[in-house]
């Protein structure tokens, strides 16, 4: 991945603002000024309100109204944090109107809103605004445009959202940073060894070392060591569950194959839930740069290509829960459940398996001691920030770890990659094979693996390798360990509701599962249970075929429906 944009397409990166033009030169797309025309339109979706001056519209991380478009008097967003600042954010006049992406799914903004002067103002509420962009195309268009440059400022030019404060390098810190990241949420980090604000925070607030990561909310609240859940409840990434609802359609897994699958189920209609218990994207959302998608000749980041997948996934109305982790498939009664970490359970017509593969560990003593300590699994942007001029070791030789390899090489001084067999070409595409041997500071090193991790509390400090042909070990002093050895499918909690697995534990399909001709080829040995993308065995381990096979389900799903609802007719 470079620095620079290389993707022509003319909607922004949700994530990165490294990718956008310019934003100071957008200012016409940030904030449009919609004309008479326009808001006619606009209005047969909205309710019209009004605010007294100083009366608030909305405030952050509390309620949110949706879309608010401007008729009279003015509208002044702004942020405010517990370090006791606040941020002028923008002042909507007539004819513009308020939002970002997080308004498609009626999650709380990041800002407070108050009426300046008189506001008159119409307001569409998340449904209103989704059936805005349905209804109204070319207008749609410059809305979604208008939030997607919105959110990328507010992660880039105007660091917004929550803010961490730890001790840098401190492995909790760097779960939430990743955590935020990968799922597009703006935030800052400070460290209070050197920020006199975030030190401020911890005299007030910080009392033992299981306090770390101190979070401060947009609305002035400070969290102690917060799970991800919490965060998430907060931010509203992690909606409130709707017990009651049967969802059409459940999606276990937010990678492409889930993302594409909720695209097209969303948009013929169907009541979509999406659940990961991470981040959207899976392991293609932390590809460095995905080279051989069809449609992008000059390459996409796998971030950058999700997000834009979620956003529209969010834009047709699929709801997305995340961290929302799936641990049961219960079967035994119809709706189909899915339970949650939490107990609670999900209903749904019909689900779609599509948690892909975890990663694959090696067995080594200590392992897990060092895990966010010095030894990742993924090579994203906070990993790159970390290991900036410093030598880097990375295991794997298949194209995820050739990606992160040439990524990491723009930033780490030297990357030692490593690989059991006598070198690339069984298991990595020849692009990246060139691209490596191209790349001065990647130095390949054949018939080595892992031995032992060495370190302190404070991380990892060498890694000792091996030689599977006879030759002498080598060490390396290195405190960044990449590991891209594979990975196995994500089945575990599948075994209670008695999908078929191979002797591998990937989900059996179509005649593999049933035995019988003619039925559905992505349904599983258990009826109105389909599996899509990497979980599936016999599927092609690539972005491209996970997103179509998440696209192709859905007719089958909408066969399988269409079959139960006559079925229940015939009943009746």
């Amino acid at each position: 991945m470079t620095d620079t944009a290389t993707d022509s397409s003319p909607e922004p990166s949700v994530i990165d603002p490294r990718y956008l033009v310019d934003l100071a030169s957008r200012g016409h797309q940030l904030y449009p000024v919609l004309g008479e025309d326009d808001i006619k339109r606009i209005r047969r979706f909205a309710i019209e309100r009004r605010w007294h001056d100083g009366e608030t519209v909305f405030r952050a991380l509390v309620d949110s109204p949706g879309m608010i478009v401007v008729l009279s008097g003015h509208l002044r967003c702004s942020r405010s944090n517990a370090l006791g600042h606040r941020v002028a954010v923008n002042l909507y006049g007539p004819g513009q109107f308020s939002g970002e992406v997080a308004q498609l799914s009626g999650r709380p903004p990041l800002v407070d809103g108050v009426a300046e002067g008189e506001l008159e103002a119409l307001v569409l509420d998340p449904e209103a605004l989704r059936a805005l962009l349905m209804g109204e195309a070319m207008l749609g268009e410059r809305v979604m445009r208008a939030f997607l440059l919105r959110r990328a400022r507010l992660i880039g030019e105007q660091p917004s959202g929550p803010i961490l404060v730890g001790p840098p390098g401190h492995p909790r810190v760097f779960e939430l940073e990743n955590f935020l990241s990968r799922n597009g949420q703006p935030y800052t980090r400070r460290d209070p060894a050197s920020d006199p604000d975030a030190a401020q925070l911890v005299r007030e607030h910080w009392s033992s070392e299981t306090d770390w990561p101190l979070v401060a909310l947009p609305d002035g609240f400070v969290l102690k060591n917060p799970s991800l859940a919490e965060v998430g409840r907060f931010l509203g990434t992690l909606p409130r569950i709707r017990r009651e609802m049967i969802y059409d359609v459940l999606i276990a897994g937010a990678g492409p194959a889930g993302l594409a699958t909720a695209v097209y189920a969303a948009s013929e209609g169907l009541s979509v839930m999406v659940l990961d218990q991470r981040a959207y994207g899976g392991q293609a959302g932390a590809s460095a740069r995905i080279e051989n998608f069809f449609g992008f000749p000059t390459g996409i980041t796998g971030h950058a290509l999700v997000s834009r997948a979620y956003v529209q996934a969010m834009k047709f109305g699929a709801e997305v829960a995340i961290p929302a982790p799936a641990m049961r498939l219960l079967c035994s009664e119809r709706p189909l459940r899915v339970e949650l970490d939490d107990g609670t359970c999900v209903q749904a017509r019909s689900v779609v398996l599509a948690t892909g593969a975890r990663y694959r560990k090696p067995d080594l003593p200590d392992l897990a001691r060092y895990e966010g300590r010095g030894v990742y699994y993924w090579a994203s942007p906070v990993e790159a920030k970390l290991c900036r001029k410093k030598t880097v070791v990375l295991v794997g030789g298949g194209n995820s770890a050739g990606q992160a390899a040439v990524y990491l090489s723009a930033h780490a001084e030297t990357v030692h990659l490593m690989v059991r067999g006598p070198g690339l070409e069984a298991s990595m595409s020849s692009y990246l094979i060139e691209r490596i041997a191209a790349t001065a500071n990647i130095q390949l090193h054949t018939h080595l693996e892992l031995a032992a991790l060495e370190g302190d509390d404070s991380g990892l400090s060498r890694v000792r390798c091996r030689s599977r042909n006879g030759g002498a070990p080598v060490v390396f002093d290195t405190s960044f360990l990449f590991l891209f050895i594979g990975a196995d499918p994500n089945t575990d909690w599948l075994r209670e509701c008695g999908v078929e697995l191979d002797r591998k534990g990937f989900v059996l399909t179509g005649f593999d599962a049933t035995g019988k001709h003619g039925g559905r080829d992505l349904e599983t040995s258990v009826q109105g249970v389909f599996a899509v993308g990497d979980l599936r065995a016999g599927s092609t381990k690539r972005v491209a075929a996970a997103a179509g096979e998440g696209a192709a389900v859905v007719s089958q799903i909408h066969g399988f429906l269409a079959e139960q609802a006559q079925a229940d007719v015939k009943a009746a």
